[in-house]
């Protein structure tokens, strides 16, 4: 794998003083950590590449984000709404790998055991809880950082609302500045841009003809949907023309299917997320029964005493 020198990383984000709270997309860190370790299995035969992965995973992103507070979710299912809205909306997703829905629980199990919290409602989309947890967070006085490859999450980018994309090499934060450098547009454009252009992994079909390119100089010109059909006219390609004059009903369902419903998380209260104190004799028993024996010696090495209290 390729390494990143000194002189190409980007400067540092200097994120907001005060309490910082990690949300963690769940499946999207479970698939990634499925598929980047091909196999890996537990002395009784049973798979744990996914659980591994998704440790080291996480350990890193605390490493990062250095969070006071850590909040996995997971989806609970399709949004009746959006299904209502679009019968094709993900339909064409293929099912959870068998071998990745075995290790769910033992990915919970451990979350319980190093004191993280991790939430999930059936029926409500993972994104639209990040966004409204996210939102609620700020308002308690938190910085936020979202931990997804999830485009629409660029939606939420704001001064104490950073992303932190698994599928950048470079480790950063990406802030507004890195989703006008991505898109060209800025993050409250978004929804308007995706709606523009589609989303084939949701299966939101976009305007004939308009990639991220022409979406990018639409919105530049125009600056929103909106704005793009009041001056209709003054689009100079009749093919464009025509292409968005027959998309318009098409970009009012994509506006509601791509914007985040942040009403899915009231009630939500910032303590819940804090990190608690890990449960050692537990986690030795998980990762004895997994076979993560470096795991376990970690947690031997911590258990040790220091110094100042041998003295």
């Amino acid at each position: 794998m390729a390494t990143v020198s000194n002189a190409e990383r980007p400067p540092a984000v200097i994120l907001p003083a005060g309490p910082r709270l990690l949300i963690v997309d769940g499946h999207a860190y479970a698939y990634r950590a499925f598929h980047a370790i091909r196999q890996l299995n537990a002395p009784d035969g049973s798979p744990t590449n996914a659980i591994y992965g998704f440790i080291k995973m996480l350990g890193k992103l605390r490493q990062l984000a250095e969070p006071t507070y850590l909040l996995v979710v997971w989806d609970g299912g399709l949004s009746a709404e959006r299904t209502a809205t679009l019968p094709g909306y993900k339909a064409q997703r293929p099912p959870m790998p068998e071998g990745l829905a075995r290790q769910l629980d033992g990915i919970t199990e451990y979350l319980r055991a190093a004191g993280i919290a991790s939430w999930c409602e059936e029926g409500a989309e993972a994104d639209d809880r990040i966004a409204a947890v996210a939102r609620h967070a700020v308002a308690a006085g938190a910085s936020v950082l979202i931990a997804s490859s999830d485009k629409d999450f660029m939606q939420l980018v704001a001064p104490r609302i950073g992303l932190i994309n698994p599928n950048d090499r470079i480790e950063r934060i990406w802030t507004d500045a890195e989703v006008v450098a991505k898109t060209g547009v800025r993050p409250e454009q978004i929804v308007d841009w995706l709606s523009l252009i589609g989303d084939s992994v949701d299966n939101i079909p976009g305007v004939r003809g308009v990639g991220p390119k022409t979406a990018t100089e639409l919105l530049q010109r125009f600056g929103s949907i909106d704005g793009l059909y009041l001056r209709l006219p003054e689009v100079s390609s009749e093919r464009l023309r025509t292409s968005l004059a027959a998309a318009r009903g098409d970009m009012r369902r994509n506006q509601e299917l791509i914007r985040l419903r942040e009403e899915v998380g009231n009630g939500f209260d910032l303590a819940e997320a804090r990190l608690r104190e890990e449960e050692s004799a537990r986690l030795m028993d998980l990762f004895g029964r997994w076979g993560f024996r470096s795991m376990l010696a970690e947690i031997a090495v911590r258990q040790q005493p220091t110094q100042c209290q041998l003295l």
